[in-house]
């Protein structure tokens, strides 16, 4: 399954179901109705940017966290091949910029 997010002022943007659900609860989207469709309303996304900023914001501690605690006798890390959720919600977020400059919402569905 996947999420199709659509606004007039940009366009659509597709995510997995897994990322997409991640999204909706960063966004507390979390009932089983907004789950399947929703809306994303002018006046609610300046606070969900907020909750964006906030998730991504505990990610990067967190990742910052695990670095700092790894043993000496580990390797130094390599690149890590799992795609950070700022990766993931970058262009959410870009949709989310222009839905608000242009006074648009965003519309999910599955």
């Amino acid at each position: 399954m996947i999420y199709k997010f659509k606004s007039k002022a940009a366009g659509d943007l597709i995510m997995l179901e897994a990322n997409g659900r991640q999204l909706l609860k960063i966004l507390q989207k979390n009932f089983p109705e907004q789950q399947i469709q929703g809306v994303l309303t002018v006046a609610q996304m300046p606070q969900a940017l907020k909750a964006i900023e906030a998730a991504l914001e505990a990610e990067d501690r967190s990742r910052a966290e695990v670095a700092q605690v790894g043993d000496v006798a580990d390797p130094p890390p390599g690149p890590s091949n799992t795609v950070s959720l700022r990766q993931r919600l970058m262009p959410f977020v870009s949709m989310l910029g222009r839905c608000m400059k242009a006074r648009e919402p965003i519309v999910w569905g599955t």
